[in-house]
């Protein structure tokens, strides 16, 4: 399972979420600190979760965050993440 295979279920079993976007910029960092040739370093996440109503900004990263503990630990450097609400996204 590849790395944004691991990001995808487990987001999705986290959140429920209405929409989930994930797109890996690992190109995009090329001799920056954490790439890697074979990509997968570098996340950009855009995830709408009824889940994360009442939650401030911060809130809500930490939750993406500790759900993807182990993908960070191992090889994912960096997230880029837009955490909304269905309302804040429609």
């Amino acid at each position: 399972m590849t790395y944004r295979e691991r990001i995808e279920s487990k987001l999705n079993a986290a959140f429920s979420p209405a929409e989930l976007t994930i797109r890996d910029d690992s190109e995009k960092h090329r001799g920056h600190a954490g790439y890697r040739p074979e990509g997968e370093t570098h996340f950009h996440v855009r995830i709408v979760s009824a889940a994360f109503d009442g939650q401030n900004r911060v809130a809500r990263q930490r939750a993406v965050y500790r759900a993807l503990k182990a993908e960070l630990d191992e090889r994912v450097h960096a997230l880029s993440l837009e955490t909304l609400t269905p309302a804040e996204a429609a």
